[in-house]
């Protein structure tokens, strides 16, 4: 099975919590490849580390679940310092370098997912791009913004960058603050529309503790989350992001035209995937043990 090659920041979370501090390898694109790769699909995670304690523990940690790495050499591994509020909710201060040497996608790669810092923050957003432009025409391709204002604060600067990723996904995912945050003068539906204007077949708005909206140029319905005792909401939209990702290509083609019935189907394995991860501490995403029969069922034999 040649893997899925995602592309982007791997960090270490430094999380502040009322009751002191602790640390957990992190970053949106790290937490999907582990997402994949706990799912059953290989995963190469194309990202920067230095040579330090931090960088360590990351490839100690996706090195567990089987993810490859390819990682361009930097003077120290980035951080983000993560304080979790009264209601589980997470802020973020980031110290970053995101740098990457050019990224050759493979011929037989499935699809390459992008998004987050990586996919904005120049110089390696260049390179990003770079990627999918080069990549084999039979690769998909997936983004979830994951918009970061404190990183990023140029909102029409932002939405340059994108524009030119938006129209070589087939799968994007936002979360309606990114939404919001985006687009503050449109609804979760203008919102699905625009996606699938700009030529994605998949799109999707996470609703937080509300489940999702998901729609393709045949349907779309919004499906609720499962209800959990919520740790915290770090990595939670990145499980939904591997969940449906490892729903899509369970499939075995492009997710094109999809019923409503097949987009509840992905909706309620990605939604199921995220309740498992808000259900405790950190960025730490299901494997497929832990999934109910259906959701499961969805990834196929």
């Amino acid at each position: 099975m040649d893997p899925v090659i995602v592309i982007g920041e791997a960090l270490v979370d430094v999380v502040d919590r009322p009751d002191g501090r602790v640390e957990h390898p992190g970053g949106s694109p790290m937490n999907v490849a582990v997402g994949l790769a706990r799912l059953g699909r290989a995963a190469r995670l194309v990202c920067a580390l230095g040579d330090d304690d931090h960088g360590g523990s990351i490839r100690a940690h996706v090195g567990a679940s089987d993810v490859e790495v390819d990682a361009t050499a930097i003077e120290r591994t980035s951080t983000a310092v993560a304080t979790i509020g009264d209601d589980g909710g997470a802020s973020y201060e980031f110290d970053l370098d995101w740098r990457l040497d050019p990224v050759r996608v493979p011929v037989g790669t499935p699809l390459v997912h992008v998004g987050s810092i990586g996919a904005v923050l120049e110089p390696g957003a260049r390179t990003v791009l770079e990627a999918l432009r080069t990549r084999p025409t039979d690769a998909l391709v997936s983004l979830d913004p994951n918009v970061r204002p404190s990183i990023t604060p140029d909102r029409d600067a932002v939405l340059a960058t994108l524009e030119p990723l938006f129209a070589e996904a087939d799968v994007i995912k936002l979360s309606d603050e990114d939404a919001a945050w985006l687009w503050p003068d449109r609804s979760v539906d203008q919102v699905l529309d625009g996606l699938l204007a700009h030529g994605a077949a998949l799109a999707a708005v996470t609703l937080g503790g509300s489940g999702c909206a998901m729609a393709s140029a045949r349907a779309r319905t919004t499906v609720p989350a499962p209800r959990v005792e919520v740790a915290d909401t770090i990595g939670a939209g990145d499980s939904f992001m591997a969940g449906l990702l490892a729903g899509v290509l369970a499939r075995g083609s492009a997710p094109t035209g999809l019923d409503t019935d097949e987009l509840g189907r992905l909706a309620s394995l990605a939604l199921a995937c995220a309740a498992v991860t808000v259900s405790r501490p950190g960025a730490d995403p299901p494997v497929r043990a832990e999934l109910d029969t259906d959701a499961a069922g969805v990834l196929g034999a």
